[in-house]
């Protein structure tokens, strides 16, 4: 990654992209999350450690609670490591819940890009990212 690349804390919006389960996508479901991009709209690992604590995370599904979390970034995955949304105290048997971005240290967060998050449950959904804004 050249030196050069200038990273700012952005919010970035994804809606549910059509599928089986969304035929017409849906706006109801989705995250927005905080995350230090690039200027080609790359998450930057290292500026993330410098701000871990402020990559917030929020999971909209239709007319269930909205979650709240973090950005995290975990060793081990495809390519050596996996950014998850790690949710805070979820459900009582379980404080800890995550939905797992799929390659998204590989993917560009721009308006109009797709990008896939894989449930706890194991289901890949596809999502749109709508808007990427300032932190």
């Amino acid at each position: 990654m050249a030196a050069s690349s200038h990273v700012a804390l952005r919010k970035v919006t994804l809606q549910a992209a059509r599928s089986k389960e969304f035929p017409e996508g849906s706006i109801r479901h989705g995250y927005d999350f905080i995350a230090p991009l690039t200027d080609e709209g790359r998450i930057d690992l290292q500026a993330w450690k410098a701000h871990r604590g402020e990559c917030f995370a929020h999971r909209h599904w239709g007319d269930e609670p909205t979650m709240q979390g973090l950005l995290v970034h975990r060793a081990g995955g495809p390519g050596g490591s996996t950014w998850t949304f790690e949710w805070k105290g979820v459900k009582e048997e379980s404080p800890t819940d995550e939905d797992e971005g799929y390659r998204f240290g590989d993917h560009l967060f721009k308006v109009g890009e797709y990008v896939s998050v894989r449930e706890p449950e194991g289901q890949m959904l596809t999502f749109r990212v709508v808007n990427v804004g300032k932190g």
